[in-house]
């Protein structure tokens, strides 16, 4: 699949069983457990001797899956609701993604605690690498045929796997931290990179490699990102990222949090991304609980993640042509973000984090006087995107930057599990708002802006027309916003409004509940994706029948972004890395979590 060869994407087909029937065809029905839920595709347990004859299978069946989207784990043990499944201690899924069928699989694996050991899928999807790095980092299920099964997200010294059920959750959980001066240089010599463990040469023939340490904290690493660059004079020969400076366990913090009380934490994963963050979180919740929302509030949720969707591609345009050289853009980018964040503002409350989104509905009706504020603001903004155009995307110094800069085609994207802006500058068509519909995108008429070289400069070209186009579905929100309630009249929902509660004794019981304990969702499976700001983001979320969620797995798109970067930049110059770096559009919670 070529840069330029176009891929008819049909309509999305949820639980498609066309696979399971090739899958029992090609393997006999003894092989599999059907297990049923919530995920919108089937997912199928396998045998752990026939799994990479599964994968491979699945990766080159007409119609292939051509991307492995996730990986990961969960601990099984403390888990009650488990009627029909195999019997594990742990179990690691593989969630894959077929665009020609526009549909999705799971092959999950059970594990017993003794034998925690698993083929490595790097051999199958190169961008299984990291997803089975943090896996064992945060379970200790080991992938053997790994080329460097090493910490991911924890420091080289840690002990324990955090997402273990048996590992503490809390601070108070542990010994007070100390840090004395021998195991401060311990905690230094610890991270001091040696060349060899990953297979590089200190030299060549005629003279010595030069390794250069970009980060932890530099301006263009976009956040407490560390990458290893190994340089021949200027020229990159290969180099090393490494994450987990900004991790902060959200996802094991969902495990002691109600499910109504995660949603601020959510706001922080792409701390750009507000309350869009929200929307694949809320969306998988209400799917286990079952609730349909008004129109009104689809709307209102459309709304405001794209104006958030506005806020981020101002703030990426702005630091990404300072990057390459440019000071004045970044001071007019955060001039408009400041319009928009007076929308956001009168209308949530909050600016950056809004955590406004609710189980069923919003927080609370828009404010009077809201459709004048976006008016105003949709008056002003295409005539600046005009200017910027202008002023960036004509400008000498970018063009020079970055056109022919750090690129890559279709087949190299999906390989290494692009999404949004990066997939869509190869040429290829694929936006969940269209591909997939959720939360009423399919009533809004929109494009979906595409370039075709797969380069730093289109890769920004995207990101300026998805501005223009986010502008566009903002204004058929304020031109159609329905009547009705903002949230739904559901006992799963947020609590009953009060006069309710002083006339009727269950409702008042429910908002008792509801308040002090939080709501008990059915035990099932249920997955949100949706388009954000960088790509694709997803919920993954595991009830078993409780207050809280039993696991969490939240799939966010700049995690694979970095891991293809030594593919994309070997033999570029470090010039170049910059340019590259900015174009990605990512920050490091969106990448730790």
């Amino acid at each position: 699949m070529t840069a330029d060869s176009v891929l008819y994407i049909p309509p999305y087909k949820a639980d498609d069983q066309d696979i399971v029937v090739e899958l029992k065809t090609r393997f006999g029905a003894e092989t599999f457990t059907l297990q049923p839920s919530l995920t919108g595709m089937p997912v199928l347990w396998v045998p752990r001797e026939r799994l990479i004859e599964v994968l491979s299978f699945l990766r080159q069946v007409s119609k292939p899956y051509v991307m492995l989207y996730d990986l990961h784990g969960v601990d099984e043990r403390l888990r009650t609701q488990r009627q029909g499944l195999p019997a594990a201690d742990f179990s690691v899924f593989y969630h894959l993604m077929s665009l020609e069928r526009n549909s999705d699989v799971m092959i999950k694996v059970a594990l017993k605690e003794g034998d925690l050991n698993l083929p490595t899928a790097t051999s199958v999807w190169p961008n299984a690498n990291w997803y089975e790095r943090e896996v064992w980092d945060m379970y200790g299920i080991s992938f053997t045929g790994h080329p460097h099964l090493t910490r991911m997200l924890m420091p080289p010294t840690w002990e324990g796997h955090p997402l273990r059920k048996d590992y503490p959750a809390r601070a108070t959980e542990f010994d007070p931290y100390s840090l004395n001066a021998a195991k401060q240089d311990l905690e230094q010599e610890a991270l001091r990179f040696k060349p060899e463990d990953w297979g590089m040469k200190r030299g060549g023939a005629h003279e010595d490699y030069m390794f250069l340490n970009l980060g932890p904290n530099h301006p263009s690493a976009h956040g407490a990102f560390r990458i290893i660059l190994q340089l021949d004079g200027e020229e990159i020969v290969d180099c090393v990222p490494e994450i987990g400076y900004h991790h902060r366990g959200a996802e094991k913090m969902a495990e002691r949090q109600s499910w109504h009380s995660f949603i601020p934490y959510t706001d922080r994963i792409d701390y750009l991304g507000g309350v869009m963050n929200n929307l694949p979180y809320v969306l998988a919740v209400e799917k286990l609980a079952g609730i349909k929302v008004p129109d009104r509030v689809d709307f209102i949720r459309v709304m405001m993640a794209e104006f958030f969707r506005i806020q981020n591609h101002l703030l990426y345009l702005g630091t990404y042509i300072q990057d390459v050289g440019a000071m004045t853009p970044v001071f007019f980018t955060f001039t408009d973000r400041q319009r928009a964040y007076k929308v956001i503002e009168a209308i949530t409350g909050f600016r950056m984090h809004p955590a406004w989104y609710r189980i069923g509905g919003v927080a609370h009706d828009l404010p009077r006087g809201w459709d004048r504020l976006v008016r105003e603001f949709l008056d002003w903004m295409p005539k600046r995107l005009a200017e910027y155009e202008k002023a960036a995307l004509k400008n000498s110094i970018l063009i020079g930057r970055t056109k022919g800069v750090a690129a890559y085609n279709t087949k190299e994207a999906l390989e290494w599990g692009v999404t949004g802006a990066g997939l869509r500058a190869t040429g290829l068509d694929f936006d969940l708002r269209k591909a997939r519909p959720y939360s009423g995108y399919q009533n809004f008429e929109f494009e979906i802006p595409l370039a075709v070289n797969g380069d730093a400069y289109d890769r920004c070209l995207v990101k300026m027309g998805e501005m223009r186009e986010s502008l566009r579905i903002i204004e058929q929100c304020l031109k159609h916003m329905p009547e009705g309630p903002y949230k739904a009249d559901h006992p799963l929902t947020t609590p009953p409004p009060k006069e309710r509660t002083l006339q009727h004794i269950e409702t008042m019981i429910t908002h008792f509940l509801q308040v002090s304990w939080g709501p008990v969702m059915p035990a099932n499976e249920s997955f949100q994706m949706i388009e954000a700001t960088k790509g694709i983001n997803s919920y993954y979320l595991t009830s078993d029948g409780s207050t809280m969620s039993y696991r969490t797995r939240i799939r966010t798109p700049s995690f694979p972004h970095l891991q293809q970067i030594p593919a994309v930049i070997r033999g570029s110059m470090v010039a170049d890395l910059i340019a590259y770096l900015g174009s990605i559009d990512f920050v490091m919670a969106d990448v730790d979590r």
